[in-house]
């Protein structure tokens, strides 16, 4: 049985500010790879969101706030339903929550989350490519967050790190490949084991106590 995915890190802020970072659709939007736009919409849906695959290719749904929690030891939990019934969107409905615990090294902010995916049984065998990468998505939208809060990185600036990050990553590569076979041996070690610089958002660094991926799958704490 395919069981939801978990994401997770601790945040060096106070709480208040991240539930206000991810509660808020502007500020969510700016941080969070996976969605172009997020909206206020109605009492009846609380907001809806939009991804923009290609120019002018724009798959958008809605999502409902199921409840809010707040308890006497500063903990809180927000669940949420979420749906899209776009022909092209591979998740069809789903539900999930985010949690804050406050901690003595920060926030610890973390996310469950599992949808029913669309397009029939092609559907199926695509979710095996397509959770995976909606995963790690999460985990680097995660500490973007992170470094916005923490370091006070705009989300926009973190990310354009990252493209230029990559893209000297990926020169350095095809140096590399022109240098000959020893030369790419050498070049593509380091261009895989050389961390992202500090302000350069990585879902790597989402990774619990055991080390394990933080967007690994496992089932809802609660």
């Amino acid at each position: 049985m395919v069981v939801g995915l978990h994401i997770e890190t601790v945040i060096r802020a106070p709480i208040d500010r991240v539930w206000r970072h991810t509660r808020d659709p502007a500020r969510h939007s700016r941080w969070d790879l996976r969605f172009t736009r997020i909206e206020p919409y109605g009492p009846d849906v609380n907001f809806r969101y939009a991804t923009r695959l290609l120019p002018g290719l724009t798959i958008a749904g809605t999502g409902q706030t199921a409840g809010e929690r707040h308890r006497p030891d500063g903990s809180a939990t927000s669940a949420l339903r979420f749906a899209c019934d776009h022909p092209l969107s591979l998740i069809r409905a789903g539900s999930g929550f985010w949690r804050y615990q406050p901690t003595p090294d920060g926030v610890r902010f973390w996310t469950g989350y599992d949808y029913t995916p669309g397009w029939g049984r092609f559907g199926r065998y695509a979710d095996r490519v397509f959770r995976p990468l909606l995963g790690w998505a999460t985990a680097w939208s995660f500490d973007r967050l992170r470094l916005w809060l923490e370091r006070g990185v705009p989300p926009e600036r973190s990310r354009n790190q990252a493209v230029a990050e990559v893209s000297v990553r990926l020169m350095l590569a095809a140096a590399g490949l022109a240098a000959g076979l020893p030369a790419a041996a050498l070049i593509g070690a380091a261009v895989l084991l050389i961390p992202p610089l500090p302000t350069t958002p990585a879902a790597r660094r989402c990774r619990p106590r055991d080390h394990r991926p933080r967007y690994h799958q496992r089932r809802d704490p609660r």
